[in-house]
């Protein structure tokens, strides 16, 4: 990729080929109750905490690894729930799987359904997926060592590159605004890994927290910046189009962290896939469901490489022109 970043596996991403660890065999310790192989079809419970394009890719992502891995037809069923960020809902929908005996296993997709699914449910595996930090969520003791039943993948961004990335498209950009949900923690460890970044680049971060995805659109039309930078942060990326439409109104560009919100018209980023997050999750949960690993001691799992994404006819809209060598190199062109 224009030097497509390979990111550090430092909570042990490339540890997909983990045997059986050890640590206590209590299924309420270490989540690894599997199914007899003549036990009748594997039910997993899918709480998808609200609806956008980057979590439904890590749902339509996991159920292809399943596939893949022959969990199909009578083999496997689904029970796929999505309070859409509502957190009562949310509560109610993993007390509901916590209470399903026939239920083998629970994926959580993003920070707050993992986290109810964590405090609910302690007799089963729980996988999360697109949860950027694990620990800071309290999900896990540490990424090598999660110490009970819940493991998962990070959907960790790289911050840095990423605004490297927006003095590569405006050299001249000074200030970045980041608009971001106060109630979800890993938001607020992003804008601090910006913060951190920033001064290395010359660049200052004007930040601007939102309670709703409602209020997205007015906090963005707020900050007097150069461009935008947006994380992944479930309550923006779902309102996103109300700030893509004020970067163009102010004809700034906005990096996100995220390439799913590229194609929706973001101009630039080094980002993730996210149906391949969900496809390695599913890796995970294959392991698990086969007694081969326990998610007490299987170490959380990143992503181990991200790819350039453009949009030109985004950037045509503010007046921003790709080198040849930035189109060349990119995974994705959108137009």
């Amino acid at each position: 990729m224009f030097k497509s970043v390979q990111l550090a596996a430092g909570v042990a991403a490339t540890a997909l080929v983990l045997t059986a660890c050890g640590g206590s065999t209590s299924p309420e310790a270490s989540g690894s109750s599997a199914p007899a192989a003549d036990s009748g079809p594997v039910k997993i419970g899918i709480d998808q905490y609200l609806s956008h394009p980057s979590l439904d890719a890590v749902a339509t992502g996991f159920k292809k690894g399943m596939a893949d891995a022959g969990y199909t037809g009578d083999k496997i069923t689904y029970d796929e729930q999505n309070p859409q960020g509502e957190p009562a809902t949310n509560t109610s929908i993993v007390g509901k799987f916590a209470s399903d005996k026939d239920m083998d296993l629970v994926l959580a997709i993003a920070t707050p359904a993992a986290q109810a699914a964590a405090s609910s449910i302690t007799n089963i595996p729980v996988l999360f997926s697109a949860v950027t930090d694990p620990v800071e969520a309290k999900l896990v003791a540490s990424n090598e060592a999660p110490g009970k039943n819940v493991t998962g993948t990070s959907d960790k961004n790289p911050v840095k590159e990423q605004l490297e990335l927006l003095k590569k498209i405006k050299p001249e950009a000074k200030t970045v605004g980041i608009v971001y949900s106060s109630g979800e923690v890993n938001s607020g460890v992003q804008v601090q890994w910006a913060k951190d970044a920033a001064g290395e680049l010359g660049l200052t971060i004007e930040e601007k927290a939102i309670s709703a995805s409602s209020e997205v659109q007015q906090a963005a039309a707020s900050l007097d910046v150069d461009a935008f930078y947006v994380p992944t942060d479930n309550a923006v990326v779902s309102a996103l189009e109300g700030l893509l439409q004020t970067a163009q109104d102010k004809k700034i560009p906005v990096i996100s962290a995220d390439g799913e919100s590229v194609k929706r018209g973001a101009t630039a980023t080094y980002g993730l896939n996210y149906e391949k997050l969900g496809e390695q999750t599913a890796a995970m949960a294959v392991k698990l469901l086969k007694g081969e690993a326990e998610a007490a001691t299987m170490p959380v799992e990143t992503i181990t490489k991200v790819e350039l994404y453009l949009n030109t006819t985004a950037a045509e809209k503010i007046g921003v022109t790709f080198p040849e060598d930035m189109l060349s190199e990119a995974a994705e062109t959108y137009k």
